[in-house]
């Protein structure tokens, strides 16, 4: 009989797995299918332990090499490892991504009341210093992992749930499904910081990504986002978590959107930070 308590470990250390992010190391098989130095170099960095942070080696063969290198860079660069020569390309920028290409870094749609400013203009006027962005007189501090003993009263119970509405779209309207998990993307971000998870935390574009994947292979999107998390909530119950934050930074505010007025979310593909207003 399969150890439970593994089985809810693998939940916990790599957050709503679901077919997207490889926790295994590569080996010989990896190697052999390679058909490119980037795919090669793919193998290497999930053999150093850096594969956390990247699609699965099937995901990540179905880009072309742009988008390849760019979800290498960061990995590579951490391991020491050099990425050989592709065309330049606004792939390989470090400003945000085109919304145009959901395999690469992907900036939520905007979905705010008409009285709020635009992100741009909110965020002209703050600054990154360390772990946290001021913004005139607000403050946003990046969080981590939290112990279970400080999280608030109810938040594991099964009344607290995700609640993110299921998708009634065609799939080919980018638009569309842009539209939905920028709405589902705001409430899970939340949700995540209530049960003391905001260093464990989807970007965007792997939030997107996972979609497409799920729903491609004929599963209910909001339907196993649900199950995952509520898998989560009885992984903090039972299991401890590394508490504390990523050990790097985001490199600029061009990586940020907010989520609302209290929550700002910075990515760069790889890793995902979560800054929360003080008050």
């Amino acid at each position: 009989m399969r150890d439970v308590g593994a089985r809810r470990r693998s939940a916990v250390t790599a957050i709503f797995v679901i077919g997207w992010v490889s926790i295994a190391s590569a080996d010989e098989a990896c190697l052999t299918s390679a058909q490119s130095e980037l795919e090669r170099l793919y193998c290497e960095v999930v053999e150093l332990g850096g594969g956390a942070g990247l699609p699965s080696q099937v995901d990540f063969n179905r880009n072309d090499k742009n988008v390849q290198a760019l979800l290498l860079r960061q990995p590579a660069k951490r391991f020491g490892l050099t990425l050989p020569d592709v065309s330049a390309s606004p792939e390989l920028q470090s400003k945000p991504q085109s919304k145009s290409k959901p395999t690469t870094q992907l900036r939520k749609p905007v979905n705010e009341p008409v009285s709020e400013p635009p992100i741009a203009q909110r965020l002209a006027g703050c600054q990154l210093r360390g772990e946290g962005i001021q913004c005139s007189e607000v403050v946003y501090e990046l969080v981590g992992n939290r112990t279970l003993a400080s999280l608030d009263d109810g938040v594991l119970e099964p009344s607290n749930r995700l609640g993110i509405l299921p998708f009634d779209g065609a799939r080919s309207d980018d638009e569309a499904v842009r539209s939905y998990l920028s709405v589902a993307y705001d409430r899970y971000i939340p949700k995540m910081l209530a049960i003391g998870l905001g260093a464990n935390t989807m970007s965007f574009t792997a939030f997107h990504n996972a979609f497409h994947t799920l729903e491609r292979g004929g599963v209910d999107f909001s339907e196993r986002m649900e199950r995952a998390y509520e898998l989560l909530k009885q992984d903090r119950r039972t299991l401890s978590v590394k508490t504390g934050k990523h050990d790097d930074l985001p490199e600029n505010l061009s990586l940020c959107d907010t989520i609302n007025r209290d929550v700002i979310v910075c990515d760069n593909v790889g890793t995902n930070w979560v800054f929360v207003r003080t008050h």
